[in-house]
């Protein structure tokens, strides 16, 4: 990430909420940190994932499968000082996927499609997404607390199971799309039901399979005193030892966090609609407020690439606004 950016946005952000103060180190987390991309494309070429910029160019040396693209936190009907025209910013994000030289197969929705789970919101995001390709949805905790996911089930949760878990295969790969923002007891959790389905739906499935896995919260301990982490993803990862290629996307997070473990790459995307502050850097989570010249520098796209073969892991990031930096973790 360019240092330059880093510096404005903790200099200037502003934080809604308050509460305690923290007392942790942040260096480790603040070094894989991105602040820059509400979506990602994704490629498969010979069941390796990897992701890149919007309108980059695919690079010669690859030659994919198939491209999906991730955005995440669309948030439709917020509109508080930290972005108060939450469509424009999702809809300046499309533009960029259209860009692309070649449009992708499907789009996946990580959750938070709405702000307040109200009809006009839901109606608002139809009218935005629906014509444009394919959408697979998982629900956030805004499009469920209000009447425990009813609405979003009638919209996007026919042929799903239980509160909206599924799974589907494309062109070798295995997709499945978890729940864990139903049953929040501080942090996501999935819940006794959904983990017997996964144990069930994993069953036909070969280990070479490459398999991707996305849901709302981080399925991985990003940071549990601000609940973001589910309590029994471990149960769930258990079930998915013996396959060699896992890819996990969440959002929530409301910016780019990734890490590796053993063939597992978990991946959290940036929102459509505002920023939220790194781990343990302000009191609390919630919306964090720059100034309306540089929202767009908050609100971007990432390329994230991952390598199986070398076990490599490259973040490159690029804003709305058109800015670029580089992040690089070291080979594992």
């Amino acid at each position: 990430m360019s240092g330059s950016i880093e510096k404005q946005i903790q200099a200037e952000a502003t934080q809604i909420d308050s509460g305690g103060s923290d007392g942790i180190d942040r260096r480790g987390f603040l070094k894989c940190m991105a602040w820059a991309g509400t979506g990602l494309v994704w490629t498969f070429a010979g069941g390796v994932p990897t992701s890149r910029v919007f309108g980059e160019p695919v690079k010669p040396s690859v030659q994919s499968d198939f491209t999906f693209v991730q955005i995440s936190d669309s948030h439709i009907g917020f509109n508080k000082p930290a972005n108060t025209d939450v469509t424009a910013t999702l809809q300046a994000a499309l533009r960029r996927i259209d860009a692309a030289p070649a449009a992708p197969d499907f789009l996946i929705h990580t959750g938070d499609l709405t702000h307040s789970s109200k009809p006009a919101e839901f109606d608002a995001l139809d009218q935005i997404l629906a014509p444009r390709r394919q959408v697979f949805y998982v629900p956030g905790e805004h499009d469920t607390s209000v009447d425990d996911g009813k609405m979003y089930l009638d919209r996007y949760g026919k042929g799903t199971n239980g509160n909206g878990w599924y799974s589907f295969d494309h062109k070798g790969v295995h997709f499945i799309g978890l729940v864990n923002v139903v049953q929040l007891e501080g942090m996501g959790k999935l819940g006794q039901a959904q983990l017997d389905w996964l144990k069930q739906d994993l069953r036909s499935v070969k280990s070479s399979v490459p398999i991707v896995l996305f849901a709302h919260i981080p399925l991985w301990a990003v940071y549990p005193q601000w609940g973001w982490d589910t309590s029994d993803s471990e149960q769930a990862f258990a079930m998915l030892r013996r396959f060699g290629s896992v890819t996990v996307l969440n959002g929530h997070i409301h910016q780019v966090m990734q890490k590796v473990e053993g063939q597992v790459m978990f991946h959290t995307a940036m929102s459509t609609a505002f920023p939220q502050p790194a781990p343990g850097s302000a009191p609390s989570p919630g919306p964090m407020k720059v100034s309306a010249d540089r929202l767009q520098s908050v609100l971007g796209i990432t390329d994230v690439s991952f390598v199986a073969q070398r076990r490599e892991l490259a973040i490159v990031d690029a804003t709305l606004s058109g800015m670029t930096g580089e992040h690089r973790e070291p080979s594992l």
